[in-house]
Protein backbone atom coordinates (compact mmCIF):
# COMPACT_ATOMS: atom_id res chain seq x y z
CA UNK A 1 0.00 0.00 0.00
CA UNK A 2 1.56 3.85 -0.88
CA UNK A 3 1.99 6.02 1.87
CA UNK A 4 2.41 9.75 1.51
CA UNK A 5 5.45 11.17 2.65
CA UNK A 6 5.18 12.71 5.97
CA UNK A 7 7.63 13.33 8.81
CA UNK A 8 8.08 10.61 10.89
CA UNK A 9 7.81 9.86 14.69
CA UNK A 10 11.60 10.78 16.12
CA UNK A 11 12.59 8.19 18.51
CA UNK A 12 11.91 4.85 19.05
CA UNK A 13 8.95 2.36 20.10
CA UNK A 14 10.37 1.79 23.90
CA UNK A 15 10.53 5.99 24.59
CA UNK A 16 6.63 6.38 22.21
CA UNK A 17 5.85 3.98 24.94
CA UNK A 18 6.81 5.43 27.80
CA UNK A 19 6.01 9.30 26.34
CA UNK A 20 2.50 8.17 25.17
CA UNK A 21 2.27 6.11 28.47
CA UNK A 22 2.20 9.08 30.77
CA UNK A 23 0.34 10.87 28.59
CA UNK A 24 -2.10 8.46 29.04
CA UNK A 25 -2.32 8.55 32.63
CA UNK A 26 -3.03 12.35 32.62
CA UNK A 27 -6.22 13.81 32.11
CA UNK A 28 -7.51 13.19 28.69
CA UNK A 29 -8.74 15.02 25.84
CA UNK A 30 -11.78 12.57 25.68
CA UNK A 31 -14.59 14.16 23.83
CA UNK A 32 -13.54 16.89 23.03
CA UNK A 33 -10.77 14.91 20.76
CA UNK A 34 -13.79 12.82 19.66
CA UNK A 35 -16.17 15.14 18.71
CA UNK A 36 -13.67 16.32 16.29
CA UNK A 37 -14.53 13.42 14.20
CA UNK A 38 -18.31 12.93 14.69
CA UNK A 39 -20.55 12.73 11.94
CA UNK A 40 -22.46 15.84 12.32
CA UNK A 41 -25.33 14.04 13.40
CA UNK A 42 -24.25 12.84 16.66
CA UNK A 43 -21.97 15.48 17.38
CA UNK A 44 -22.64 16.48 20.64
CA UNK A 45 -21.19 15.35 24.16
CA UNK A 46 -23.92 13.79 25.69
CA UNK A 47 -24.72 11.44 22.84
CA UNK A 48 -20.93 9.93 23.24
CA UNK A 49 -20.89 9.48 27.10
CA UNK A 50 -21.05 6.18 28.74
CA UNK A 51 -22.84 7.47 31.64
CA UNK A 52 -26.08 5.88 33.17
CA UNK A 53 -26.06 4.05 29.93
CA UNK A 54 -28.10 0.55 29.74
CA UNK A 55 -25.60 -1.11 27.06
CA UNK A 56 -23.57 -4.07 25.81
CA UNK A 57 -19.64 -3.24 27.11
CA UNK A 58 -17.08 -3.57 24.64
CA UNK A 59 -13.05 -3.22 24.59
CA UNK A 60 -11.02 -2.58 21.19
CA UNK A 61 -7.08 -2.73 20.92
CA UNK A 62 -5.34 0.18 19.70
CA UNK A 63 -2.01 -1.78 18.99
CA UNK A 64 1.35 0.18 17.75
CA UNK A 65 4.67 -1.74 17.07
CA UNK A 66 8.16 -0.45 15.28
CA UNK A 67 8.47 -1.25 11.84
CA UNK A 68 11.33 1.69 10.62
CA UNK A 69 8.36 3.91 12.45
CA UNK A 70 5.57 3.49 14.78
CA UNK A 71 2.85 2.00 12.76
CA UNK A 72 -0.93 1.27 13.87
CA UNK A 73 -3.75 -2.07 13.54
CA UNK A 74 -6.43 -1.79 12.15
CA UNK A 75 -8.99 -4.11 10.34
CA UNK A 76 -11.22 -3.98 7.55
CA UNK A 77 -14.92 -6.30 7.56
CA UNK A 78 -15.41 -7.80 4.25
CA UNK A 79 -16.97 -6.62 1.62
CA UNK A 80 -19.70 -9.52 1.34
CA UNK A 81 -21.30 -9.05 4.63
CA UNK A 82 -24.53 -7.98 5.47
CA UNK A 83 -23.61 -5.58 8.23
CA UNK A 84 -21.06 -2.54 7.75
CA UNK A 85 -19.07 -4.28 4.81
CA UNK A 86 -15.83 -3.19 4.23
CA UNK A 87 -16.09 -0.92 7.15
CA UNK A 88 -12.43 -0.40 8.99
CA UNK A 89 -12.48 -0.57 12.85
CA UNK A 90 -9.98 -1.25 15.84
CA UNK A 91 -9.70 -5.35 16.36
CA UNK A 92 -11.81 -5.98 19.25
CA UNK A 93 -15.72 -7.58 20.44
CA UNK A 94 -17.76 -8.27 23.41
CA UNK A 95 -16.90 -8.30 26.94
CA UNK A 96 -17.80 -11.76 27.97
CA UNK A 97 -19.12 -12.41 31.97
CA UNK A 98 -16.45 -11.64 34.26
CA UNK A 99 -13.91 -10.69 32.32
CA UNK A 100 -11.68 -7.74 32.21
CA UNK A 101 -12.14 -5.44 29.49
CA UNK A 102 -8.21 -4.89 28.84
CA UNK A 103 -8.68 -9.22 28.50
CA UNK A 104 -11.27 -8.45 25.87
CA UNK A 105 -9.34 -6.39 23.56
CA UNK A 106 -6.76 -9.04 23.36
CA UNK A 107 -8.98 -11.58 23.45
CA UNK A 108 -10.64 -10.65 20.28
CA UNK A 109 -7.62 -9.26 19.24
CA UNK A 110 -6.35 -12.92 19.23
CA UNK A 111 -9.76 -14.55 17.59
CA UNK A 112 -9.70 -12.08 14.96
CA UNK A 113 -6.25 -11.04 13.65
CA UNK A 114 -3.89 -14.12 15.31
CA UNK A 115 -2.02 -11.92 17.56
CA UNK A 116 -0.72 -13.11 20.66
CA UNK A 117 -1.43 -11.57 23.88
CA UNK A 118 1.43 -12.68 25.85
CA UNK A 119 3.55 -9.73 24.32
CA UNK A 120 1.97 -7.20 24.18
CA UNK A 121 2.02 -4.23 26.97
CA UNK A 122 -1.06 -2.09 27.94
CA UNK A 123 -0.10 1.12 28.31
CA UNK A 124 -2.86 3.00 28.97
CA UNK A 125 -6.65 3.35 27.68
CA UNK A 126 -8.53 6.24 26.32
CA UNK A 127 -11.71 7.52 26.93
CA UNK A 128 -14.50 5.22 26.52
CA UNK A 129 -17.62 5.87 24.04
CA UNK A 130 -21.31 5.29 23.65
CA UNK A 131 -22.24 3.71 20.39
CA UNK A 132 -25.81 4.11 19.61
CA UNK A 133 -26.62 2.09 16.88
CA UNK A 134 -25.53 -1.36 18.38
CA UNK A 135 -25.99 0.24 22.37
CA UNK A 136 -22.37 -0.38 23.11
CA UNK A 137 -19.75 1.52 25.22
CA UNK A 138 -16.80 0.96 23.58
CA UNK A 139 -13.76 1.13 26.06
CA UNK A 140 -10.19 1.46 24.28
CA UNK A 141 -7.10 0.28 25.32
CA UNK A 142 -3.48 1.24 23.68
CA UNK A 143 -0.93 -1.58 23.59
CA UNK A 144 2.19 -2.08 22.62
CA UNK A 145 4.71 -4.15 20.48
CA UNK A 146 8.61 -4.17 20.34
CA UNK A 147 8.46 -5.89 16.58
CA UNK A 148 5.98 -6.09 13.85
CA UNK A 149 3.46 -8.64 14.23
CA UNK A 150 3.01 -11.59 12.21
CA UNK A 151 -1.12 -11.18 11.70
CA UNK A 152 -3.74 -12.89 9.21
CA UNK A 153 -7.45 -12.59 9.21
CA UNK A 154 -8.73 -15.52 11.58
CA UNK A 155 -12.57 -14.33 11.97
CA UNK A 156 -15.09 -14.54 9.11
CA UNK A 157 -15.82 -11.24 9.30
CA UNK A 158 -12.33 -9.55 8.78
CA UNK A 159 -11.12 -9.05 5.23
CA UNK A 160 -8.44 -7.15 5.59
CA UNK A 161 -5.43 -5.82 7.85
CA UNK A 162 -4.02 -2.53 7.77
CA UNK A 163 -0.63 -1.78 9.34
CA UNK A 164 -0.86 2.39 9.04
CA UNK A 165 2.20 4.55 10.05
CA UNK A 166 0.84 6.94 12.52
CA UNK A 167 3.12 9.77 11.07
CA UNK A 168 0.43 9.23 8.13
CA UNK A 169 -2.77 9.30 10.40
CA UNK A 170 -0.72 12.33 11.83
CA UNK A 171 -0.78 14.19 8.57
CA UNK A 172 -3.39 17.17 8.40
CA UNK A 173 -4.35 16.21 4.72
CA UNK A 174 -5.10 12.32 5.78
CA UNK A 175 -8.15 14.08 7.82
CA UNK A 176 -11.22 14.74 4.92
CA UNK A 177 -14.88 16.14 5.31
CA UNK A 178 -17.16 14.90 2.95
CA UNK A 179 -20.82 14.87 2.32
CA UNK A 180 -22.60 11.57 2.94
CA UNK A 181 -26.13 10.83 2.33
CA UNK A 182 -27.09 8.37 5.90
CA UNK A 183 -30.53 7.35 6.71
CA UNK A 184 -31.81 10.05 3.78
CA UNK A 185 -30.16 12.93 5.44
CA UNK A 186 -27.30 14.61 4.30
CA UNK A 187 -24.48 14.32 7.16
CA UNK A 188 -21.27 15.83 6.62
CA UNK A 189 -18.75 12.95 8.01
CA UNK A 190 -15.05 13.41 8.43
CA UNK A 191 -12.79 10.54 7.88
CA UNK A 192 -9.48 9.44 7.76
CA UNK A 193 -7.89 8.50 4.24
CA UNK A 194 -5.94 5.15 4.81
CA UNK A 195 -5.20 4.07 1.12
CA UNK A 196 -8.51 2.99 -0.57
CA UNK A 197 -10.06 2.97 2.89
CA UNK A 198 -12.04 5.62 4.68
CA UNK A 199 -11.62 4.89 8.58
CA UNK A 200 -14.66 7.04 10.17
CA UNK A 201 -17.53 6.94 12.95
CA UNK A 202 -16.90 5.10 16.40
CA UNK A 203 -13.08 4.40 15.30
CA UNK A 204 -12.23 7.75 13.55
CA UNK A 205 -13.66 9.25 17.44
CA UNK A 206 -11.44 6.88 18.86
CA UNK A 207 -8.54 7.49 17.01
CA UNK A 208 -8.91 10.97 17.08
CA UNK A 209 -8.30 11.29 20.73
CA UNK A 210 -5.25 8.62 20.04
CA UNK A 211 -3.23 10.73 17.41
CA UNK A 212 -4.58 13.88 20.05
CA UNK A 213 -2.53 12.26 22.53
CA UNK A 214 0.75 11.25 20.36
CA UNK A 215 0.72 14.58 19.12
CA UNK A 216 1.39 15.76 22.80
CA UNK A 217 4.24 13.81 23.01
CA UNK A 218 5.78 14.25 19.74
Amino acid sequence: MFWMATPSIPFSIDELATRLGARLEADLPGMDAQVQMAPRYRARKTAMSISDRDCREAGVLALLYPDDEPHLVLTVRRDDLPDHPGQVSFPGGQREAGEALPDTALREANEEVNLSPEPVRMIGALTPLFVPPSNFCVHPFVGILDHRPDLRPTDREVGAILHVPVSHLLDPETRVVETWTLHGTEIDVPFYRVGDHTVWGATAMMLSELLACVGDVV
